[in-house]
């Protein structure tokens, strides 16, 4: 388990942070008959504990298929990700498996929670694979009262808005204290207030626990709100931004 890394003790700690994230030179090649259609074209970056990154592009660009390898989901054609200097791209299942429940939460756009569980027991589902200390119950309780959500325990998906599913959403993704959130398009079926009010969770919720945020969107709007913008066209990287305008 990761240590956590208050955000707010200064830019110049920000630049000292750990890399917890090594991405080296992703391919992506998926068949289309008899020839290969090129996703993901030789991409290389770092994240560092502690980071709230955007990954930026246009529809087809990639950057779904790229935020599935970097959270264990799928394989690259070629290259590495190192998690903590470790490779996930050639683990086997089981340790990949475990992996994802111990290091990595995954917040999805159409919010994957299951209908027929209260809020509360949609977040405690992680809790019950793998070995997590304490009462799945007290853990779940306790994440959605971070998440605002305390008076909605027990009611089903079907009973929540769209903004409160995704709080839910993102308290299951906490629940195992991962040191990586990765979301994919986390505000894509929310309205405009909604949509903001999610990034100001995810923003409050990044200070509180330090944890690492890296997060897939078209919105220009979510992407500002990122320390870093990595912005992929045509399955390459075009530019990495950051927050004070610089770019690399």
């Amino acid at each position: 388990m990761h240590t956590t890394v208050p955000p707010e003790t200064g830019q110049a700690q920000s630049t000292e942070r750990t890399v917890v994230m090594d991405v080296l030179n992703i391919t992506k090649n998926l068949p289309l008959g008899r020839e290969r259609i090129e996703i993901l074209k030789g991409i290389s970056f770092q994240i560092r504990s502690g980071e709230f990154v955007s990954i930026v592009g246009p529809s087809g660009s990639g950057k779904s298929t790229l935020l599935g390898i970097i959270a264990g989901l799928d394989n690259p054609t070629t290259g590495q990700v190192l998690i903590d200097g470790v490779d996930i791209t050639r683990m086997s299942e089981g340790k990949l498996a475990a992996v994802r429940n111990s290091e990595i939460g995954m917040v999805f756009q159409a919010f994957n929670l299951i209908p027929t569980l209260t809020a509360q027991e949609n977040v405690e589902v992680p809790l019950y694979v793998g070995k997590h200390k304490g009462s799945p119950s007290a853990r779940a309780q306790e994440l959605l009262a971070l998440v605002g959500l305390t008076h909605r325990l027990d009611h089903r998906p079907n009973q929540l808005s769209g903004g409160e599913q995704q709080r839910v959403a993102i308290a299951r993704a906490l629940a195992t204290d991962p040191a990586f959130v990765i979301a994919d398009e986390p505000t894509g079926n929310l309205d405009a207030r909604n949509g903001e009010n999610v990034l100001e969770l995810i923003a409050q919720l990044r200070t509180q626990t330090g944890k690492t945020f890296i997060i897939a969107t078209h919105d220009p709007v979510v992407a500002s709100h990122a320390d870093r913008t990595i912005r992929i066209v045509d399955g390459k990287i075009t530019e990495i931004e950051h927050s004070n305008g610089s770019f690399t």
